[in-house]
């Protein structure tokens, strides 16, 4: 069994019942994706399946044998930061830094959502394309908490970056 993880493939850990976010933090060494709540409900853990968000720390890693995970490391490339990355940083996205690399990942998956034009509970229309507005980037991002209230600029940073990578 194997999983692919930032591109590089990788043996699945021994123990069947090892988290995924346990087996990159310990295993792996890849300490970016955090461990919050450890039950799923901060998303300090969320980490890209396959291009999709999902809670790591609720994850076994044997679910996602031969899947792409993406964590925070695997976002940045030899050119630099990837444009969310730098988008925190220019609009203050973070204070303590504890939420930014699940913030990150799951604003990457938010925005892969958006484009396949799945709806979200403050969509004003089911069947037409969501609007970016702040109401809809907050709903969306609403599993992702961040305690040391960097909020605001966490909705400016994935508000300005969705926006300039959105059709007109």
């Amino acid at each position: 069994m194997s999983l692919i993880v930032n591109g590089s493939e990788v043996s699945a850990p021994a123990d069947p019942r090892t988290s995924l976010l346990d087996y990159l933090r310990e295993e792996l060494h890849l300490t970016g994706s955090k461990k919050g709540c450890n039950q799923g409900a901060c998303g300090a853990c969320t980490v890209l399946v396959d291009g999709e968000r999902v809670l790591s720390c609720l994850t076994l890693a044997v679910q996602v044998q031969g899947r792409a995970v993406t964590t925070i490391e695997g976002l940045a490339d030899a050119d630099g930061l990837h444009p969310l990355q730098a988008a925190f940083i220019e609009h203050d996205g973070f204070q303590c830094g504890y939420c930014t690399p699940g913030q990150i990942c799951s604003a990457i998956g938010m925005a892969a959502e958006l484009a396949r034009g799945l709806p979200s509970h403050v969509s004003a229309d089911l069947s037409a394309d969501a609007t970016l507005t702040r109401e809809e980037i907050q709903e969306r991002m609403s599993g992702n908490l961040c305690r040391c209230g960097a909020h605001n600029g966490i909705v400016d940073a994935i508000h300005a970056t969705l926006a300039a990578e959105m059709p007109a």
